[in-house]
């Protein structure tokens, strides 16, 4: 393997020729060399490349050179299909080097034959018309799919309820005993990447696999060489629910549909049966009743719900007994089969030990969900990564606080990994401006939300929109929302909310405006790139805590608190810095971006932790006066349309 790489990212180099526009980083190559030597020495690294980088072609060289048993995986199916679709076969054209390369996502992704049957067959209890109509487009387009990957259905939500109906899980797949096991597109798509030379995956496939709780397509790893992990930060938290246990009741309700329609299918009368299930499904539908919170521990939920879930387990019991019974074929084994281990998963939740994790139920619109969460997690990736003994790279554009990485690294269980941080090649000293505005309330004032949009106001005036208003929670996001009403009663922008429509929409429509103001939470803050002047405002109003009610969080701080450790310096405050550095990232994308990066909470000045987060920041020059801010924005758009005034977008 090439050992430095600037043949391939030099200016004279197979990159520059294929690419329009191609510049040459040395950011980049310094990148594509570690990960090349991590390759050649079979060992782990851990790379944060900061925006403007170019880590993805930075790790997708080394690999495609490398040659052999790749696995790339990644924190999203949006960067799961770019690499698949469009970079891979870009590179691959580029350097001259044809690759098999395969695309394997979880089960629920793909379309199974024999569950679009049951589908078909109980047509009426799809309900609606809308309903019947998508699925006979699905039928329509089973006959002529080569992949059965849904992604191309462009017109099926994934919150579709028809989704589940037409996909498989582990527990309902019949495997071998299925008539269409022949055509299977899981087992097609697995076929697939035992005979690539690179497999592009996802974390929640890989963590799967890695806690063996198989999807279906058996052990990635064995051939594996390299395991290359892009948006790595979202790593540790997507393994603590694959090393817990979860129990859901969209399990028990699906089990009754599925049992339902297998008696159906199979011609079989079964009134005892028949009455079994419709009482175990209105156990299921009075299981959240008295249930107010979104998330509640194990100790505070009430005795009525607890002696509640007892009586489903022999419900379900029962109602599997019945099922193995019949001796109806393949479809309905598998229903009894599914009972036994409800019930079983059902009973190892409820005898968990409490001094190993956290047990929890979840309410949402999914039904209830129950989890265990264990305290740690680092023992376990560590125990994964050292029995399968290849390259193991971690890379992000936020996994360090300043020059640190003791952080990521105990979390992911590798203290000792060789790690390199490489800077953003963009220029944050002449490009944006950090406002930290005076004499702000504290986050928990009533009036915060009028005060921060107050802040914000003149730079929106100043830019005539072009802004993302991120809040660190819904409730914060409610009260921006009515601060901004009251601001703007008649606004001279676009405003977006989140929840209007969904993300990637809402997002389509932000670039395509060129000029509006998007308030948003959660899903906004990472994995979103506007380039260009649509943004040129990231307004963040708090510092992102996360809430210390959250189970998740708190059995992490309880493992902290168990070996004598501090919750708030070793886990809290670490997540928020890497949190606000997602944030604050997604402004300047491109060497021509500029703007205001603004952080509404005084902590940042107010306590002594804010020099950290500042620190943690790209260096750009801070301000206080929201009228600096303002000159800033109106002297960069003034400059950029007069360099270009016929091409200035959103005007």
């Amino acid at each position: 393997m090439n050992s430095d790489f600037k043949d391939i990212f030099g200016l004279a180099g197979p990159l520059a020729r294929a690419l329009p526009g191609y510049a040459f980083r040395s950011e980049q190559a310094a990148m594509a060399k570690a990960v090349g030597a991590a390759m050649r020495r079979q060992e782990p690294l851990i790379v944060e490349a900061g925006t403007g980088t170019g880590k993805t072609l930075a790790y997708l060289v080394p690999a495609l050179l490398f040659g052999r048993g790749v696995v790339i995986s990644t924190g999203t199916r949006t960067l799961q299909d770019q690499l698949f679709r469009r970079d891979l076969p870009m590179l691959a054209q580029a350097l001259g080097m044809p690759v098999k390369v395969a695309l394997l996502k979880g089960r629920a992704n793909y379309l199974c034959r024999h569950r679009l049957d049951l589908a078909t067959q109980q047509g009426s209890l799809l309900g609606e018309r809308a309903a019947a109509r998508i699925l006979a487009r699905v039928s329509r387009w089973a006959e002529t799919t080569r992949s059965g990957d849904l992604a191309e259905l462009t017109d099926l939500p994934e919150q579709s309820p028809l989704w589940p109906s037409i996909t498989s899980t582990r527990d309902n797949c019949l495997g071998t005993e299925c008539a269409h096991y022949s055509r299977c597109h899981v087992f097609e798509a697995r076929r697939a990447a035992q005979a690539a030379q690179i497999v592009v995956v996802n974390h929640h496939l890989l963590l799967a696999d890695l806690a063996l709780k198989d999807e279906g397509f058996g052990d990635l790893l064995p051939g594996a060489e390299a395991v290359i992990l892009d948006e790595a930060h979202q790593v540790p938290d997507t393994a603590a629910q694959f090393f817990g246990r979860t129990w859901s009741a969209r399990q028990a309700q699906f089990l009754v549909r599925d049992a339902t329609a297998e008696m159906r299918v199979a011609g079989v009368r079964g009134p005892a049966l028949t009455e079994a299930l419709g009482g175990l499904d209105t156990r299921l539908q009075e299981l959240a009743r008295g249930l107010g919170a979104a998330r509640i521990t194990w100790a505070e939920l009430p005795d009525a719900f607890l002696d509640r879930l007892r009586d489903l387990e022999v419900a379900i019991g029962d109602v599997g007994a019945q099922l193995e019974g019949l001796g109806a074929g393949a479809g309905t084994a598998n229903c009894a089969r599914r009972a036994g281990a409800l019930v079983a998963g059902l009973a190892d939740l409820r005898a968990a030990s409490d001094d190993e994790g956290l047990r929890w139920a979840e309410a949402g619109q999914g039904g209830i969900t129950l989890q265990f969460t264990p305290f740690e997690i680092a023992a376990r990736l560590r125990e994964f990564v050292e029995s399968r003994p290849c390259a193991w790279v971690f890379t992000s554009a936020t996994l360090a606080i300043g020059e640190d990485f003791s952080h990521f690294a105990a979390r992911i269980g590798l203290p000792q990994a060789r790690t390199l941080r490489i800077d953003s090649p963009f220029d944050y000293r002449d490009q944006a401006r950090l406002y930290l505005p005076r004499n702000m309330p504290e986050p928990q004032d009533p009036a915060f939300a009028a005060a921060f949009l107050e802040a914000v106001a003149p730079l929106l005036e100043a830019s005539g929109g072009r802004a993302f208003l991120l809040y660190t929670s819904y409730r914060a996001l409610a009260e921006g929302v009515q601060a901004m009403n009251r601001r703007f009663p008649e606004p001279p922008f676009p405003i977006l909310v989140q929840g209007q429509a969904p993300r990637e929409a809402l997002l389509t429509q932000f670039r395509a405006l060129g000029n509006a103001v998007l308030l948003a939470t959660g899903s906004f803050w990472e994995g979103v790139d506007v380039k260009g002047e649509a943004l040129s405002i990231v307004a963040i109003d708090k510092l992102p805590f996360a809430s210390p009610e959250d189970p998740l969080l708190k059995a992490r701080l309880e493992g902290i608190r168990r070996r004598g450790g501090n919750p708030f310096f070793e886990h809290q405050l670490p997540q928020a810095v890497l949190a606000l550095k997602q944030g604050v990232g997604r402004l300047i994308r491109d060497f021509d971006d500029f703007g205001v990066i603004v952080i509404g909470d005084p902590r940042l000045r107010s306590k002594s932790y804010g020099r950290i987060f500042i620190e943690a920041l790209p260096p750009s020059p801070v301000i206080d006066d929201a009228a600096a801010g303002a000159e800033f924005l109106r002297e960069r758009l003034a400059r950029l349309r007069a360099a270009a005034p016929s091409t200035a977008r959103g005007r």
